[in-house]
């Protein structure tokens, strides 16, 4: 099952948005978060978190459309996107993509990015804003990116280094480099050929690329 998690964060492009999202998917409503799924004409299929940024009215009216709710109290050591990717987690996600989760707040909108290495999620867990996609390699991983040639791709160290990075098919290619925080060395590199692949020896590597939503490239 995908879930599709609705962050509270700003959206600027609801067409955009609705072309990530697929029949079929299992929507979760990160408190505020929900408010997107509504602007889409969406059902969410379960709201989760303090529910302290959305009207007790919506959510008296969606608890009366059969919405599942889950309130938890505003004194908690998650946020409520933590606690939505539990609760996905918990309902048989196996894949997972966020919504909405970039823009206001900058601590949200940062923690909300580097949520994805927090901990060895049970599931693929990625991040869509506009038409790039974030997703976080682990030491060991390979990741094949069937974009179009030309789109960006940018390679981003979240760990002190990440060792034995290698590129297949983009235009500056790396083999078995080191990445270190805060370097900008694997930023804006381009698909050569398709399907390209980056694999990681050790570390914690954002892969940030480009992709068309609802195109044969996306996920």
């Amino acid at each position: 099952m995908r879930a599709v998690v609705f962050v509270n964060g700003e959206v600027s492009d609801y067409a955009m948005l609705a072309r990530w999202v697929q029949p079929g998917d299992y929507l979760v409503g990160a408190d505020g978060g929900t408010r997107h799924i509504l602007a889409l004409g969406l059902k969410p299929d379960v709201v989760v978190g303090d529910l302290d940024s959305l009207p007790p009215a919506t959510v008296e009216a969606l608890a009366a459309q059969g919405v599942a709710i889950e309130r938890h109290p505003v004194a908690k050591d998650q946020t409520d996107l933590e606690l939505a990717l539990d609760r996905a987690l918990h309902d048989g996600a196996g894949e997972i993509l966020l919504l909405g989760a970039l823009g206001g707040r900058l601590d949200q909108t940062l923690a909300n990015v580097l949520i994805l290495a927090q901990r060895a999620w049970p599931a693929t867990i990625r991040l869509a804003e506009g038409n790039q996609v974030a997703q976080l390699l682990r030491g060991g991983d390979r990741l094949v990116l069937p974009n179009t040639v030309g789109s960006t791709v940018s390679a981003l160290a979240i760990s002190p280094q990440v060792t034995g990075v290698t590129y297949h098919g983009l235009a500056y290619p790396l083999v078995n480099a080191t990445l270190t925080l805060g370097s900008t060395r694997g930023v804006s590199n381009v698909i050569s050929a398709s399907p390209a692949t980056i694999t990681i020896a050790t570390g914690f590597l954002l892969i940030v690329h480009t992709v068309e939503p609802g195109s044969a490239a996306s996920i």
